[in-house]
């Protein structure tokens, strides 16, 4: 089956050259377009897609609170690719507590944007390395700053004792609360399975179940949850 791509960008030149990208390649079918956020939810609830390409600023309402009510609809099981040609930390961190599955700059290559829609569409989480690294360090930093009454100060292991942890932590298995762990480091699953000598198919699944126990949408935010709730602890 083909993976049923929207696209969604204010500007038409733009959304026509991700049609004729996405369009170009092999199982992948752009089934729709929109140029501002409530005409993207409108489309997402008539066409059902897959993947929501989405520009973050458009007029009226913006990439953001269309990506947070899209992925807050039970309805619908649409994943958003972020699209932007801001590289800019604000950007990214409201995108994905808004609900994205990935974020790619406008200026990535064709291949990379067909690789990140295909990445996202089988239920993946998509950044590229030096953007994963930067939601740890910033997370972690996030945390560190909320342990330490605001202030930024560094935290150790044995640092101040934060909120209790959620009720939903305790439902994981030993082996699942470690996979947890080493997908806060950002590790893929593959790099998991050497260290935990299993298979890489072993991996998918604890990784499946950690996701559905802790209700996240993905391994991006697994690696947000982690740090937030002290699973891990940021080092220095």
């Amino acid at each position: 089956m083909s993976i049923r791509v929207l696209v969604v960008d204010d500007q038409s030149l733009v959304r026509a050259g991700f049609r004729t990208i996405l369009d170009s390649e092999d199982g992948i079918e752009v089934v729709g377009e929109a140029a501002d956020g409530q005409a993207a939810i409108d489309q997402v609830a008539a066409l059902a897609p897959d993947v929501v390409c989405m520009d973050v600023q458009m007029p009226g309402m913006d990439g953001l609170e269309a990506t947070r009510r899209i992925t807050g609809d039970a309805a619908t099981q649409a994943a958003v690719l972020v699209l932007t040609t801001f590289n800019r930390e604000d950007y990214l961190f409201a995108a994905l507590d808004a609900g994205a599955s990935g974020f790619l700059l406008k200026n990535s290559s064709p291949e990379q944007l067909i690789e990140a829609v295909q990445v996202v569409a089988r239920g993946d989480a998509l950044l590229s390395p030096d953007v994963t690294r930067r939601v740890i360090e910033a997370v972690a930093g996030r945390s560190v700053s909320s342990a330490a009454g605001g202030h930024g100060a560094s935290v150790a292991a044995t640092g101040p004792a934060g909120p209790p942890p959620p009720a939903e932590l305790a439902t994981l298995t030993e082996r699942e609360r470690e996979v947890l762990e080493l997908l806060a480091l950002g590790i893929s699953n593959a790099e998991i399975a050497v260290r935990l000598w299993v298979g890489e198919a072993t991996v998918k699944t604890h990784v499946s179940k950690v996701l559905m126990k802790l209700g996240l949408r993905d391994r991006v935010h697994a690696v947000v949850y982690a740090y937030e709730h002290g699973v891990v602890r940021p080092r220095g």
